[in-house]
């Protein structure tokens, strides 16, 4: 192995780890924005209809920070850009706090959003990954770093009972308590950012590259440019569909008797579908290639659309139906992230991924948004019918793409 092969190894090794890291510490602190978050705004508004605003502004937050934050990875690297976003995420949980005690419904606004743009931090975490990676474990990599949200999403959400005793003990106001836990793993993560992604992997995958290119060891190859745009629609498309589906099955659910346990039991298949096989679905994208592992997460979501259209009535079918949502969601997501990264060329590359995730956001938002008013005209089966047209769209964009070119 060569000096700079041994550089990049050694530098990608401690880049996963810090981001492994970095996910957990973001899933703990995320765990209760969207829980506590709806109950403050219901508290503070005086009204639950106004509880959904703390997914929406956590979205929207998200939203817009994925390009000016992949505009500062683009221009300082992934230390940069990665520890901002966990500093404002650790700004907005602040805020949070002191909207909870004056009480004030605007500021609640501007802290949940920020808690939001550190989320945008998270999800560009994964592309992080790839910056160093070798293309053929590409995906792996990738997805070792999805698969650690897993443990964040699971373990944070049953930290709010121990997060609301601490803030009753040190004198916070009413449900603002497991926001501290918030600021104290944002803050925890900037450290962790700032300190173990040095040297930078995106600064040190360009100076190889540009120093390879040079040499003459390497060409500048790049995919077709119709190769992102499939990426992008896939990806898009599929949490579109995941976000719809699982925001409207615990209201479905529980409009049909169900006790809160199975719909707690539900949603957290749910969640080990999108994250726990992970890894498995990083292995299949790099083995048998990145679109056929996206058109396998198609298989997988319109399995689970049939299950909870056919079986809207019975609780198992509709839990099982979800599971595999998510599963579909793992795998088109892993795919469709390592081939947005291999699309580009890395002069534009922190660009593209951040108008993904930009439009991935945007479309999480428009499928939650509109799942409720098609659940209220169709019903669950009909809103699972209207995620199997974002299935079929996917589908057709693929055969689109396969038969102007042959994947590589």
């Amino acid at each position: 192995m060569t000096e700079p092969d041994s550089e990049r190894s050694r530098v990608h090794r401690r880049t996963v780890a810090a981001l492994v890291a970095g996910q957990i510490l973001g899933g703990l602190g995320f765990g209760a924005t969207v829980s506590m978050g709806s109950l403050l705004f219901a508290e503070l508004s005086g009204t639950p209809a106004l509880s959904g605003m703390a997914s929406t502004m956590s979205t929207l937050g998200a939203a817009a920070a994925a390009i000016p934050l992949a505009r500062i990875a683009h221009r300082s690297g992934r230390r940069l850009s990665l520890s901002t976003g966990a500093t404002l995420a650790a700004i907005g949980a602040a805020l949070t706090v002191v909207a909870a005690g004056l009480p004030s419904l605007p500021l609640l606004f501007v802290g949940i959003a920020l808690i939001g743009m550190g989320n945008a931090a998270n999800l560009q975490a994964r592309f992080a990954a790839t910056d160093l990676a070798l293309p053929a474990h590409r995906g792996r990599d990738l997805s070792v770093v999805v698969w650690s949200t897993t443990i964040g999403a699971v373990v944070g959400p049953n930290l709010l009972e121990s997060g609301e005793r601490l803030g009753v003990a040190i004198g916070l106001p009413h449900l603002s308590g497991p926001f501290v836990l918030t600021l104290a793993t944002q803050l925890i993560a900037v450290v962790v950012y700032l300190v173990f992604l040095r040297p930078d992997p995106l600064v040190l995958a360009t100076r190889l590259q540009l120093a390879a290119v040079a040499k003459g060891a390497v060409a500048a190859v790049e995919l077709p440019r119709r190769f992102y745009v499939f990426a992008v629609i896939a990806v898009s498309a599929s949490h579109a569909t995941m976000v719809a589906i699982m925001a409207m099955t615990p209201v479905h659910l529980t409009e049909h008797g169900a006790s809160l346990t199975l719909v707690g039991i539900t949603i957290s298949l749910h969640v080990a579908g999108m994250f726990a096989l992970s890894p498995v679905f990083g292995i299949v994208a790099d083995r048998l290639g990145r679109v056929q592992t996206v058109l396998i997460g198609q298989v997988l979501l319109a399995l689970g659309l049939v299950a909870t259209a056919l079986g809207a009535d019975d609780h198992f079918w509709v839990t099982v139906g979800l599971a595999l949502v998510g599963l579909g969601w793992s795998a088109a997501t892993i795919a469709g992230s390592a081939l947005v990264t291999e699309s580009t060329p890395l002069a534009v590359r922190t660009r593209n991924q951040g108008r993904n995730d930009l439009v991935m956001s945007l479309a999480g938002a428009g499928g939650g948004a509109l799942a409720g008013p098609v659940l209220a005209l169709s019903g669950y089966a009909g809103l699972s019918l209207a995620g199997g047209v974002l299935v079929a769209i996917v589908v057709v964009a693929s055969i689109l793409l396969r038969s102007r070119t042959r994947q590589p």
